[in-house]
């Protein structure tokens, strides 16, 4: 028993701090380009200095915080009514709705991306269906501005979005609804007193899904975006492997992670008070 106890407790010592204690150390070292590896151990914090000082990581932080920010907004009013229609659906096809949902995770995310950028491209299915119907003879380029990083984030973390909201709704008793109608209360007061609150658990933990993998994001703003939006995951790509300043790296992947604990931190405190209010 103690055995299947610790193996857990093994699993996240291995492959979650110790990997966290090097990135730490790392972060706190200097660089030394000459060396191999191009780190000198020490106990510096010029790093974490240079990323709240200098505007280039400052202006990589707002953006990513602002982009995660409204994608997420965005993945919500899309999501929430998706996930309302799924759980108002009758029983037997809610799962043909819920695979449709999950659909997109049966082909590999970089097939994904790569697919959207056919479709942005200048001389793209969007741009040539829009010169061949007329609607507009130069539409431009989609493709290497932020719209097209808003729309990649939102198509590929929208399900993370819809399965949370799906399971805070399903468990919804509807008949609250029907009572709050008999009472007089017409569709949207009783939407936002009856279901909304009841969904707030969802909203949260889809909110989250979102928001805390958004923010780090790589894949998405460089083959969506290029190099007109700065991102903080394109940041510490560019200086691990392109400008080898593996300290740098180290204390932008430390800051990250300091930023997505606080959210999740909410969250949990929101629901030991449902449990606690229940």
């Amino acid at each position: 028993m103690r055995l299947v106890i610790a193996l857990p407790y093994l699993w996240l010592v291995v492959f979650f701090l110790l990997p966290l204690g090097l990135v730490l150390g790392l972060s706190l070292a200097t660089n030394a380009p000459d060396l191999a590896p191009p780190v000198e151990l020490g106990l510096s914090f010029a790093s974490f200095k240079l990323l709240f000082t200098d505007d280039l990581y400052l202006a990589a932080w707002l953006s990513s915080l602002r982009i995660a920010a409204t994608s997420t907004l965005v993945c919500l009013l899309l999501g929430y009514p998706m996930a309302y229609a799924i759980a108002r659906a009758t029983p037997p096809r809610r799962p043909l709705l819920l695979m449709l949902v999950i659909l997109p995770f049966w082909t590999s995310f970089l097939i994904r991306v790569y697919a959207w950028m056919g479709l942005l491209a200048e001389n793209g299915i969007l741009n040539q269906f829009l010169r061949w119907s007329g609607l507009m003879s130069d539409p431009g380029t989609i493709l290497g501005t932020e719209w097209a990083i808003h729309l990649g984030i939102v198509y590929a973390y929208l399900p993370f979005m819809v399965l949370p909201l799906y399971t805070a709704l399903e468990k919804l008793d509807w008949s609250l609804l029907e009572a709050a109608s008999d009472l007089g209360a017409r569709p949207l007061p009783a939407f936002l007193t009856v279901t909304l609150p009841l969904s707030l658990p969802g909203i949260v933990a889809g909110c989250l899904l979102v928001f805390i993998p958004a923010v780090g994001e790589f894949v998405i703003p460089d083959l969506l975006g290029g190099t007109r939006t700065l991102m903080i995951g394109k940041v510490l790509w560019d200086e691990f492997f392109t400008n080898s300043d593996w300290p740098l790296a180290s204390a932008v992947a430390i800051c990250l992670l300091i930023l997505l604990v606080g959210p999740i931190l909410l969250f949990q405190r929101q629901q030991q008070r449902s449990l606690e209010r229940t």
